[in-house]
C-alpha cells in the first residue's frame, strides 16, 4: 500500500530521531543480520509509520515505550494494529524495556514470531 506524502515525510523525520531502544534494535537487525531477512526502519504504509518492517515475512515490529500503555494510546494502537492486519501484516509489539535490558532477547522474540 502506498503511503501519502505526509506519512512519507513523517517517516523520514522519525528515521532521524529514533529512540534509544529503536536504535539498539535496528543495529541488531539491519543488514540482514536476523536470519538473512531484510528489515526497513520507520516504514510508511497508508496513514501509519511502522517502526520496523520485513516485507518477505509481512511482519511489523513495534518498540513500545511507557506511553503505549497510558491514556488513549492502547485504543489508538489497537486500531492501528487492526488496520495493519487488514493489509495482511502481523504486528509484534516489543517493550522498549526489554530492548534496553537484553537486545538479544528482543531479537529472539522476533525470531520466534517469524517461526510461528
Amino acid at each position: 500500500m502506498e503511503a501519502p506524502e505526509r506519512t512519507r515525510s513523517l517517516a523520514l523525520g522519525l528515521r532521524k530521531a529514533m529512540s534509544l531502544p529503536e536504535v539498539l534494535l535496528w543495529k541488531a537487525i539491519k543488514g540482514r543480520r536476523l536470519d538473512g531477512l531484510h528489515f526497513r526502519k520507520q516504514h510508511p504504509i497508508g496513514p501509519y509509520v511502522l517502526d520496523f518492517y520485513c516485507d518477505s515475512a509481512r511482519l511489523c515490529v513495534e518498540v513500545d515505550g511507557y506511553s503505549h500503555g497510558t491514556g488513549s494510546r492502547p485504543v489508538r494502537d489497537g486500531k492501528r494494529d487492526a488496520w495493519v492486519a487488514e493489509q495482511g501484516i502481523r504486528t509484534l509489539r516489543i517493550s522498549a524495556e526489554l530492548v534496553l535490558e537484553d537486545v538479544d532477547e528482543a531479537v529472539a522474540t522476533i525470531r520466534q514470531a517469524l517461526e510461528s
